[in-house]
């Protein structure tokens, strides 16, 4: 008997379909809810320095330090990552633990060790010049903080206080007490604005200078600061969207720059001596030196055509203190009248054969100008001594000797076109495409390239504000950016209160510093297998994106990660940016330095092989008393 037939064929497979079709709307709507979960649980933005522990899962040793914020005690951390990706992370694995340095390694900075510094010449002050230590030199230990380390205040507060226990060190207060450089106030400094030549304050001395250059309309952005004590100049132009490098050495005046980064102050250890400063040619809009004692007369003019490199074109030089106005001071500074004329008369000259322009001398400061381009200077003839330098490269500044020569302007085709190009008004010319890009004289970079890398930063920074404390709280101030790139990091959070560090590694395949400073930022060049030109303690939050993808072949990571450990401050962020296998490497070695990490997907999603690392380091201080180095 044959089958009953209950349906045509095309019935069938109709049903089939819809049934298909019900399976593939339930599974994708199920995807998306999961989405949507995974996103408001991870949409968390945590509001202070305890919520940054607990997003790296360190909530369940959280204490809490004498400066009333979060501690995590020593731990294991435990991350789900393993099970997301085919990476090997042994928690069962022995971490070797990094022991703590003796308490006399406190305010160690490496390459400015004031007892290896004694074995080097005096001559042009090369002593205190860069002396990083050899390889059976490094440490391998963690450099400790203060006994009563306090985490610092918070800015704008932090300008104008520290604490004392953070930087136990009177001695300024005692020398430069009339000058009102710095006061004790109890358990706190307290930084008054005053300078050896700003008697009546770091704002009335840069409102002087207002009055005689275009200080606040935007032409001018990035200064440098030679010779800056506790960087009060610095610090009152910020106010006024200025942004300075301020540069002093590690010398009898104990912790000059350590003052300034504690105050929030952009700042580094540095001095004029035998070599190059560390900044490309061309990036600052205003150089600034206020009785900074450098010998600008001397070795041929040598150390105002440094300045000449660095100072972008149509850029002021302002100088106060001896000789200037020697007339009325010169019995003050205990110098013969002669002496005094002789050392002006030297300068004036330097000046002129560097073709720069006198624009004025009134009260206490005299003010140059230099040229926005070189074709009249040469019609002119001027450049007769110190000569056109023949070098290649006139960005070329780590570890080079300086030259007694001018630094040759790009050329250009007429008197009024600015060697270079035109630079925007701060802050247009944040976002505005950098005369080295858009003249081609950076390989391989387009315009294209640029606004793709800003955006690409806007969204990692937005990114960083779901995982870490917002910085629009303060929690953050002081920043830096081990591998800076074209400043794109840093460009997308200047709108917050902070300011950035921008690093270009020296031996990096493309020399973009001049382009960060193009673009109003500040930064230096740095060669990440030697120590940073800083003191212990001074940077709250590093970034480094792709930094040891550099260096992994070409030194220790272990050395690069305890450079870092010794310029973060307790409780201090990093966020690296690397392929996976390396940042686990990395975690493998933080483990033991008292930092709380967690591995990340991309902000991507999980299938982008590069992760993000999130370390916090702990607090935890030293206990011995020795006398520091």
């Amino acid at each position: 008997m044959a089958k009953e037939y209950s349906g045509s064929p095309k019935h069938h497979q109709l049903e089939a379909k819809r049934k298909r079709l019900t399976w593939i709307l339930g599974g994708s709507g199920l995807c998306i809810l999961f989405y949507v979960l995974g996103a408001w649980q991870n949409s968390f933005i945590p509001t202070t320095r305890s919520d940054v522990y607990t997003r790296v899962r360190c909530d369940n040793n959280v204490t809490t330090s004498d400066s009333g914020n979060a501690v995590v005690n020593p731990s294991t951390t435990n991350l789900d990552f393993a099970s997301h990706h085919q990476v090997e992370l042994d928690g069962s694995k022995t971490v070797s633990q990094f022991p703590p340095c003796d308490m006399s390694f406190s305010e160690y900075t490496p390459c400015q060790d004031k007892v290896r510094g004694r074995k080097f010449d005096r001559d042009m002050m090369k002593y205190r010049e860069r002396h990083c230590p050899t390889k059976e030199e490094l440490l391998l230990c963690l450099v400790p903080a203060p006994p009563k380390y306090k985490t610092p205040f918070k800015w704008p507060q932090s300008r104008d206080y520290a604490w004392y226990d953070n930087i136990p060190h009177r001695e300024l207060s005692i020398e430069k007490a009339i000058q009102n450089w710095i006061q004790v106030e109890g358990d706190r400094f307290r930084f008054p604005g005053g300078g050896t030549m700003f008697p009546r304050g770091a704002d009335a001395y840069i409102d002087d200078i207002g009055q005689l250059i275009p200080l606040t309309d935007g032409t001018i952005r990035t200064a440098i600061d030679t010779g800056c004590g506790v960087a009060s100049f610095g610090a009152y132009l910020l106010k006024r969207n200025v942004l300075t490098m301020s540069f002093a050495p590690r010398d009898t005046h104990e912790a000059q720059v350590q003052f300034a980064l504690e105050r929030g102050v952009p700042a580094m250890i540095g001095i004029m001596g035998s070599q190059r400063l560390p900044y490309p040619a061309r990036a600052f809009d205003l150089a600034h030196c206020s009785r900074c004692l450098i010998p600008w007369q001397k070795y041929d003019g040598l150390y105002l055509a440094e300045v000449d490199r660095i100072l972008r074109p149509g850029g002021y030089w302002v100088l106060s203190g001896p000789p200037i106005h020697w007339k009325k001071y010169w019995r003050g500074w205990e110098r013969t009248q002669e002496d005094l004329k002789q050392e002006q008369d030297a300068i004036e000259d330097v000046a002129q054969r560097l073709c720069w322009k006198k624009v004025i001398e009134q009260n206490d400061l005299s003010v140059w100008q230099k040229p926005i381009n070189h074709i009249e200077c040469i019609k002119s003839k001027v450049f007769k001594t110190p000569h056109i330098c023949k070098s290649d490269d006139p960005d070329t500044a780590w570890y080079r000797n300086l030259e007694a020569c001018i630094t040759p302007l790009p050329e250009v085709s007429s008197s009024d076109d600015v060697a270079g190009g035109t630079i925007k008004k701060w802050p247009d010319r944040l976002f505005t495409l950098p005369p080295r890009i858009s003249s081609g004289s950076i390989p391989g970079f387009t315009a294209e390239k640029f606004k793709e890398d800003n955006e690409l930063w806007k969204e990692r920074v937005a990114h960083y504000k779901r995982i870490i404390s917002p910085l629009p709280t303060g929690q953050y101030r002081n920043i830096m950016d081990m591998n800076a790139y074209l400043g794109g990091f840093a460009a997308a959070v200047s709108k917050y209160p902070v300011w950035v560090m921008n690093v270009v590694p020296a031996n990096s395949d493309h020399n973009t510093l001049g382009v960060i400073y193009d673009r109003g930022l500040i930064g230096t060049y740095q060669d990440w297998c030697e120590a940073f030109s800083t003191y212990p303690r001074t940077y709250d939050l590093i970034h480094a994106s792709g930094l040891f993808s550099i260096y992994q072949d070409r030194c220790d990571i272990t050395y690069i990660l305890l450079e870092m450990d010794r310029i973060l401050r307790p409780e201090g962020t990093v966020i690296f940016r690397d392929t996976v296998d390396l940042l686990v490497k990395i975690k493998s070695i933080i483990d033991g330095m008292r930092w709380k990490s967690q591995i990340m997907d991309h902000e991507s999603g999980p299938f982008n092989p590069e992760k993000i690392l999130v370390a916090v380091k702990t607090y935890w201080t030293g206990e011995a008393t020795q006398k520091q180095r």
